[in-house]
């Protein structure tokens, strides 16, 4: 795992985005396009906001979610799809195709649409964050680490749904879903490269369970360690990884 740390949140978002288009570029001079697979939340803001202003040719970039909750309405603004197309996707001139996870309650077609579909798009590149319980996606601990489909029906665990409120999307953790559709941990690192953008002093004891924590399924970022993926920290989510700063 190659650390970057960085002064503030908008460093951090232009880094991360530089690295996300040096990848998505690469993918398209390779093969003639790109896999990309995105989280979202408040800690992508500005690495979305800096990538869509750069320079990818997007008509040849085929885009999927990493989550989405069940049960939600079309146009409610904690849905990862219309989170990404009101804060990128709106932005491109033209996609090569986006790919949206189905909010219905027939959970069993939407995984076997997706999981279809994933067949034929292997991951070039995937843009994460860790949650403040320590997910990754909505993989929340304990986390199945031997599923191998690349997605997967899941229950939310209480803090997980609870940073769901403190982020605004939802007025109380009574309206928050109960289960949601998400990538696999075996899904998520297997993409050719990861980019981890976690910013806020709210994310720092999950990144110091990353980096310090034993690989279990108890801490799913921990996952991240089998990979050489790319994490790009702010001060403020940095500020217990120079020692485990927990343990004092």
């Amino acid at each position: 795992m190659r650390i970057t740390i960085c002064e503030n949140k908008i460093e951090l978002g232009s880094q991360a985005a530089a690295m996300g288009r040096h990848y998505i570029r690469s993918a398209i001079q390779k093969t003639g396009k790109a896999n990309v697979a995105f989280v979202t939340g408040t800690s992508q803001l500005e690495m979305l906001r800096a990538l869509r202003t750069m320079e990818i040719d997007w008509s040849k970039v085929n885009i999927f979610l990493l989550d989405e909750f069940i049960g939600i309405p079309d146009g409610h603004k904690a849905s990862s799809e219309t989170f990404l197309k009101e804060n990128f996707i709106n932005y491109l001139p033209s996609v090569g195709s986006f790919h949206p996870i189905s909010r219905s309650e027939d959970t069993e077609k939407t995984l076997t649409e997706m999981n279809a579909l994933m067949k034929d798009y292997p991951l070039d590149v995937t843009f994460i964050c860790i949650g403040e319980n320590g997910h990754l996606a909505f993989n929340d601990p304990p986390a199945d680490f031997d599923a191998t489909d690349p997605y997967i029906t899941v229950e939310l665990e209480r803090r997980s749904r609870r940073q769901q409120v403190g982020e605004g999307w939802f007025s109380n953790i009574d309206e928050v879903p109960t289960k949601a559709i998400t990538m696999s941990i075996h899904e998520i690192i297997s993409s050719k490269n990861i980019i981890c953008s976690c910013p806020d002093q709210r994310k720092a004891k999950a990144v110091a369970m990353c980096i310090f924590d034993d690989l279990s399924p108890a801490t799913p970022c921990t996952a991240l360690r089998r990979t050489q993926s790319s994490l790009y920290l702010d001060r403020q989510s940095s500020c217990l990884i120079l020692r485990d700063g927990r343990r004092n």
